[in-house]
């Protein structure tokens, strides 16, 4: 498997990222981009570079190293921890890290990392900007609640968690706005094809379209849930062991949360839906595994969809997303 001239492992932080080389053995360099043109000069040719996706951190350095025609993988940081936990590693730095995941990079077929446009990018920082003003605005709701369970509270108090909320609703409203205007440049057609189904609505079709790439990430609707992360893991073993069956959860968590939403009002407005919801409640199984298999229905649908290009139609998506 190892086709690459030397595979480094990449540990990455707030100012520093340590590499560890298949061949060449441990270096560390600064998170900016004096350190990133250091760590270029060091790469030999048909080098790959592999990373955990940690939020900010790794983006710019994945960014930089595909611009420059350096073969990248980002990775799921469970997948590189539970391949420590499996060697049963008792030292854990950021050069120990390096070092594992420079072995997985050896031992795994990694996905290769394809750079964002400058629409997509905007729109993914614009989508945690709106996620963090949605848990300020979440948390000052509570706030004024409690101030009114007080049955005193302060005015001064009161008047300004209002003003704060008020706030926030209104740049929640611009990031959306803006977040339309930018997925209309080069996705209006895809976005109008989602939000045709049932119990979709347009904040998810929109994180769906950039999370994807347009749905171009992925060959099929299982590739999809799996990213998603509501594929059901399977706990047997011999003939005691019948654990629980849970979903993953190995995945995209925002996208998760969106759609385990949006599956109530599928539910009543998505024939499809609703019947793999009844069917599975009159078995007698729970209301939230019945949710998340009309989740995981949903997704069927907007890959069938995006795919196909063709609006809902209750009797042909139903056919393409069995």
């Amino acid at each position: 498997m190892n086709k690459y001239k030397e595979i480094f492992g990449v540990d990455i932080s707030k100012d520093v990222f340590d590499v560890h080389g298949s061949k060449s053995g441990h270096d560390q360099f600064k998170n900016n981009a004096s350190g990133f043109k250091s760590f270029l000069k060091r790469l030999p040719k048909e080098s790959l570079v592999v990373m955990e996706a940690t939020g900010y951190y790794h983006y710019r350095l994945a960014q930089f190293l595909y611009k420059q025609n350096i073969i990248v993988s980002v990775v799921n940081p469970l997948s590189v921890k539970r391949f420590i936990q499996m060697k049963l590693a008792k030292i854990k730095t950021d050069k120990s890290d390096a070092k594992a995941i420079c072995e997985y990079g050896q031992i795994n077929e990694v996905p290769l990392y394809t750079a964002l446009t400058n629409v997509q990018s905007e729109c993914l920082q614009l989508f945690r900007l709106m996620d963090s003003c949605i848990k300020k605005r979440t948390a000052t709701k509570n706030k004024i609640h409690g101030e009114e369970v007080l049955g005193i509270p302060s005015k001064y108090v009161y008047r300004s968690l209002k003003r704060i909320k008020k706030y926030l609703n209104k740049e929640i409203l611009g990031i959306e706005k803006k977040l339309l205007s930018l997925v209309k440049q080069e996705q209006q057609v895809q976005l109008t094809l989602l939000t045709s189904i049932p119990g979709i609505g347009l904040k998810t079709a929109l994180f769906m379209i950039v999370i994807t790439d347009g749905f171009t990430k992925f060959e099929n609707s299982k590739q999809r849930c799996s990213y998603v992360g509501i594929t059901p893991t399977i706990r047997e073993s011999g003939s005691s062991v019948r654990g629980r069956s849970r979903i993953s959860k190995v995945g995209n968590r925002k996208l998760r949360n969106l759609l385990f939403l949006c599956s109530f009002n599928a539910c009543k407005h998505n024939k499809a839906c609703r019947d793999i919801y009844e069917r599975i409640v009159n078995k007698g199984k729970s209301k939230k595994l019945a949710l998340i298999a009309v989740s995981n229905k949903l997704i069927k649908q907007s890959f069938a969809i995006a795919k196909s290009g063709l609006p809902y139609d209750e009797k042909y998506v139903s056919v393409l997303s069995k």
